[in-house]
Order: structure tokens, then C-alpha cells, then sequence
């Protein structure tokens, strides 16, 4: 008897392309691979660094740099335990676990559709206990409960401890925003999809400390920037949606929750969320510690408890959304006749990893010598590569699949007229430009490292 068909699955094809394409090319790599791998840690590699890096740039550039109204911290990883005791993480951070008796997997239980049998084994699952996701360590020689200290589970804690110290030397006035980039960790009972789900992984955080009348408004501008941000970076308007929390949903300190989600191969999941926190975090911070945490206005000399609009966004899963939108297969003339398919990331030139390619037809010495000069100017203002191994066909191919927007090809013409070929990546279309003319183009396209 015949085996029956394996249903397809497009989006798992999909996301299996892009994984496997991620390490082929240097994007991304199980965490300890010659050790048979760490399960849901993952390193990035020279190519990822680089679109990491990118995303991480874009987004200070964006809620920092260009705006007078937001400053920048870095806070510890390690904090004082009694902070995590007055957020309420150490009580209630947690997530519903369940057991399978038979497989002895573990699932959180609102993943799951059926809560009774396992959807692995059909097993039969154990009662729901809460698991709490932060990770715990000790500080100094001693291992006892006098020395528990937790990795962070989010970074937005140390930006309210330290609320008061950056409203000082910041000399700013509401409304105001403290932006920060770093780790956090989680134990999570069940990561997963890649790099969307992982223990460790880095936030893109903003605490936005507003009037309370102002909350509302405050809130609903910060869901359109957000947005903008990630169209401006190339995302297609059609894969990303704001979706509304419910009143169920909404964790104990929000007043009103958005998430930004993306259509990811699996479906739609949230990229970032935007929330109105209301004034909790500084009034828990306050009444722990016993600090006044409140903004003293010195136009109208009240003391204000400052409402506070939080956009946080997973540096991760945003990498792997621009990964995702990047990636397209093109049906392109063969030199054979007919068509092939041509695999491309098509980054926007801000976040590419390498900006442009620098290829000379072939390795004589006078080719060379002029593509090294140009590539040396290059790399002082962008990251560029010099490829000189292969045909020019296939070192195309390669500078595509790691998303290069402009090649640039030295050849025999170009002892005569100075001149380079530029291909670009998108439209695959060729001219002539002058040398001296490469870096003023890149310029204009591309602003520099």
C-alpha cells in the first residue's frame, strides 16, 4: 500500500529555507553546535552581527538621536533582589506549566489546544502549576538564600530605579523618555520558532514618562511611530497589524496594551508591544525603597506620579521579521536558456549587512590592484566586501543571498575609461559609473558607519 502524501506546509518550507540559509551564509548558528547544541540559544554570526547591529542602530537612531524629548541608559544585568520583589516578579512572574506523564515533555499550558493530551504522544498531561520564568543565581562565595540574586527578565526596571538620577542630570520635563538596549533572560517552559522564542535574548525598551491626562494621546502616537519605523525599514505594510489587548489579556500594571505583530510563516505574533503601565512601577520603586520617584513640575509646582507609555521590542524577533521580509525567490534567464531561481534577501540599504561588493572580473594583477584601492576607500566609511574567487555569476548569486544592494565590477574597460560597472541587487540592472564617483553614490544612499 502506498504511504499517503505528507500534507505540504508552506510556511514551515518556508522557514526552512531561511534557517538553513541563515547558517549557510553566516546569519545565525545553534548555540554550542560541535556539543550537539543548547536548545533555544543561538549565536549570530559575521553576517547577523551585522544585521543586528543595523536593527540596533536604526532604532537608538530613531528614539534617541533624532529626538529632543528621550536619553539613553545601560543598566545592569544583576540588580538588588527587593527590585524584582517590588515589580512583582518574584511572586507572579510566571507562566501555566503542564506535564505529559507518558513523554514526560513540557508544554505551558496556554499554548495548548487540547489541555488533556499531550500534542505530542497523546499522553495523558498533569495538573497546571505556575513556573516561575526568571533565572536564578547567587552573588558572593556562599550558595544560600542570603546571596539569591536574578539575571533580568526584562531591562525596563533598571530604567525606573534609576528614573530620578537620569530626571537630574537630564534637566528634562514631561513629557520625557528613557530608551535602552541590553539582555534579558527567561526560562521559558517551551521557546521555540528560531530565534523568536529564546532564554536569552536582547530588548529595544523605552519608558515614556508622560502626565497622566496625556497617557491616552501619548499612547496612540507612540503606536504610529512604531508602525513607521518598521515600514520605513523595508517591512511590507501587508505583514504587519496592530492588534488590541483584551481586558483579559491586559497584564496587572496596564491600563491599555497594543501589540505591533508580524505575519511570520507560522502566522501572526507579536513584534513589539506598546502598553500604558499607568504609574505602577514608579509607585511599587517608591514604596519599596522608600524614594520619592515623583516629577516635581516647576511651572506649576506640583509633585506628579508620571503615567508611563512602554514601546518594547525584541531585538531578536525584529531581526528575524527583517530576515523574513527580506527573503524572496526570483525566476531569472539562465545562461543556459529558460529560467532559474535566483535566492535574495532584499534588505533595505540600511540594514544590510554588507553595503556593496566589491569584484574584480579576474585576478590579474592590473584588475586587482585598481578594485583593492577602491574597496580600501570603501571600507573607511561603510562595511564592504572584495570577492575575487569564482565566476562573476556565482559571486553575484552569493552577494545576494546575503543581501548586498550594489556590486560594483572592476574590469579590463576600466584601464581605459575609468569607469566601473554598478549592478544593482533589486532590479538587477547595469551602467557604468566613474570611479571617483562610487563613494559620493553610496553616500547618497547609504549614510556611513
Amino acid at each position: 500500500m502506498a504511504k499517503p502524501k505528507k500534507e505540504s506546509n508552506p510556511g514551515q518550507e518556508k522557514m526552512d529555507k531561511i534557517v538553513s540559509l541563515a547558517k549557510r551564509r553566516g546569519f545565525m548558528f545553534q548555540s554550542s553546535d560541535i556539543y550537539g547544541g543548547l536548545n533555544s540559544c543561538y549565536d549570530y554570526g559575521p553576517m547577523g552581527v551585522l544585521l543586528k547591529n543595523n536593527v540596533k542602530r536604526e532604532w537608538w537612531k530613531s528614539v534617541v538621536q533624532e529626538r529632543d524629548d528621550i536619553v539613553g541608559l545601560d543598566s545592569s544585568i544583576l540588580m538588588h533582589p527587593r527590585i524584582w520583589v517590588a515589580s512583582g516578579h518574584v511572586s507572579s512572574f510566571s507562566d501555566p506549566m503542564v506535564d505529559c506523564k507518558e513523554c514526560k515533555k513540557r508544554f505551558r499550558e496556554d499554548d495548548l489546544e487540547n489541555t488533556e493530551k499531550c500534542p505530542d504522544c497523546g499522553g495523558e498531561l498533569t495538573e497546571s502549576r505556575q513556573f516561575n520564568l526568571m533565572f536564578k543565581t547567587f552573588m558572593g562565595p556562599l550558595e544560600d538564600d542570603a546571596n539569591v540574586i536574578y539575571l533580568r527578565p526584562e531591562t525596563a526596571q533598571g530604567i525606573f530605579v534609576n528614573f530620578k538620577n537620569v530626571m537630574t542630570v537630564s534637566r528634562k520635563k514631561l513629557p520625557f523618555g528613557i530608551a535602552q538596549i541590553g539582555k534579558a533572560f527567561r526560562n521559558e517552559i517551551t521557546p521555540g520558532k528560531f530565534t523568536f522564542r529564546t532564554r536569552e535574548f536582547e530588548q529595544m525598551e523605552i519608558e515614556y514618562f508622560v502626565n497622566p491626562q496625556d497617557a491616552d494621546q501619548c499612547h496612540q502616537q507612540w503606536l504610529e511611530t512604531r508602525s513607521q519605523w518598521y515600514y520605513n525599514l523595508g517591512i511590507k505594510k501587508e505583514n504587519l497589524q496592530l492588534r488590541k489587548h483584551e481586558d483579559n489579556e491586559l497584564a496587572h500594571y496596564a491600563k491599555a496594551c497594543y501589540d505591533v505583530e508580524y505575519n511570520f510563516p507560522w502566522g501572526w505574533a507579536e513584534l513589539e508591544g506598546i502598553a500604558n503601565r499607568k504609574d505602577y512601577d514608579l509607585s511599587c520603586h517608591e514604596k519599596e525603597s522608600g524614594k520619592d520617584l515623583k516629577f516635581f513640575d516647576e511651572d506649576t509646582k506640583e509633585h506628579i506620579a508620571p503615567f508611563v507609555i512602554e514601546p518594547s521590542a525584541g531585538v531578536d524577533r525584529s531581526v528575524l521579521a527583517f530576515l523574513i521580509d527580506a527573503y524572496h525567490e526570483d525566476e531569472t534567464p539562465s545562461a543556459k536558456g529558460g529560467v532559474e531561481i535566483r535566492t535574495v534577501l532584499k534588505f533595505s540599504d540600511a540594514l544590510a549587512p554588507i553595503k556593496a561588493g566589491i569584484l574584480p572580473l579576474s585576478k590579474k594583477t592590473e584588475l586587482a590592484s585598481v578594485a583593492e584601492k577602491l574597496y580600501k576607500d570603501l571600507k573607511k566609511d561603510f562595511f564592504v566586501e572584495y570577492d575575487d574567487r569564482g565566476s562573476i555569476g556565482k559571486r553575484y548569486r552569493r552577494l545576494d543571498e546575503i543581501g548586498t544592494p550594489y556590486c560594483f565590477t572592476v574590469d579590463f574597460d576600466t584601464l581605459e575609461d575609468n569607469c566601473v560597472t554598478i549592478r544593482y541587487r533589486d532590479s538587477l540592472n547595469q551602467e557604468r559609473i566613474a570611479l571617483d564617483k562610487v563613494k559620493s553614490l553610496l553616500r547618497e544612499k547609504i549614510s556611513p558607519c
